[in-house]
């Protein structure tokens, strides 16, 4: 079964092809970075209009990729929850059309499920039930996958999601957006010990996170050294916060998956790329002898790859959804139903 998708609940205009769920025949990407980095993060109403532009190009491109045509598709899935909401009408608008026009089923993704799905591109042996960390620019959870398309939310933030407080402390220390990447890369050279950073708790939420104050903690150091004219060396301050958030992240991760009996973890999400958690996680796992599973880099960030495989198990299990599809802001992935 040939899956066309569509992805675009931010800034990147996206389009795959994938057979089964499992095999991709086409993974196509726009990217508006160099748009919303003048502005040091993402503006909702140029995203929309960079989306309108682009995703005709890119479900063509998607579709030469593959060898497939519209007709050769058997159904189209398309990212409907949750995200910015005008960045979400253009992909689900033109799916509509698209499916509508080739006479093909329209599956609705939900796009934390799909980040969750980036998983079975690259383990295709991976079976739920599992318990996974999702962490990126606008979401942190901690979820149990139970099946395919059923989860159950057992931990997620109070305040700013893990990639978000990496794009801040970023700014503060003078990087450009995005910052996660040159965090990345500044903590390999740093003193990850230099600076204790708070591991700020959510109070009778024991899985849940907080780094709003971890946020704040960063920019208050460097502010008062500025104000002191005392010199901080950036890659250590990048190299402590990025073992702080790791910690965080595998402490809660692990406190869940102790308590609620999972020995096999997996990561989704644009964080999940950070190559300081992946090796937390990766030590920890080996320690306690649990199986760790993380995406290919590629399939990490927001991609239409992963929405083509979720969209598949939503296809088997029944989902579909009809010309008055619409976009959802804010959805929590444990409230939709198939």
């Amino acid at each position: 079964m040939k899956i066309l998708a569509i992805e675009s609940s931010c800034d990147e205009t996206a389009a795959a092809v994938v057979e089964d769920g499992r095999k991709v025949l086409s993974d196509i990407v726009a990217t508006q970075i160099d748009k919303h980095k003048l502005y040091g993060g993402v503006v909702p109403e140029i995203a929309s209009r960079m989306h309108a532009e682009s995703i005709y190009s890119v479900v063509q491109a998607a579709f030469e990729q593959s060898g497939c045509s519209p007709d050769g598709i058997d159904a189209v899935a398309v990212t409907y929850a949750p995200g910015l909401i005008g960045a979400l009408l253009v992909g689900i608008s033109f799916a509509k059309g698209l499916a509508m026009a080739a006479e093909k089923p329209l599956i609705p993704v939900h796009h934390i499920a799909g980040h969750i799905a980036a998983n079975y591109l690259s383990h295709p042996e991976l079976e739920p039930p599992y318990l996974c960390l999702v962490v990126s620019g606008g979401h942190s959870h901690i979820v149990e996958v139970l099946d395919h398309t059923h989860y159950h939310v057992v931990g997620r933030t109070h305040d700013d999601a893990a990639g978000e407080c990496f794009d801040k402390a970023a700014r503060t220390l003078g990087y450009e957006y995005p910052g996660g990447k040159f965090i990345d890369q500044a903590a390999k050279s740093g003193d990850p010990s230099a600076y204790r950073l708070p591991h700020p708790k959510v109070q009778g939420c024991k899985y849940d996170f907080s780094f709003s104050g971890l946020k704040t903690a960063v920019i208050n150091l460097v502010h008062n050294a500025a104000q002191r004219n005392e010199k901080l060396c950036r890659e250590d301050v990048a190299a402590s916060f990025q073992k702080t958030v790791s910690d965080i992240l595998v402490e809660k991760t692990m406190l869940a998956a102790d308590d609620l009996g999972y020995s096999t973890i997996a990561l989704a999400g644009g964080v999940s790329a950070n190559s300081g958690v992946r090796e937390a996680f990766s030590q920890v796992c080996r320690q306690k002898g649990y199986k760790l599973y993380m995406p290919q880099l590629k399939y990490c960030g927001d991609n239409a790859a992963m929405i083509g495989c979720q969209g598949y198990f939503d296809y088997l299990a029944g989902k579909r959804a009809d010309e008055s599809l619409n976009g959802i802001a804010t959805l929590p992935l444990d409230k939709i139903s198939v």
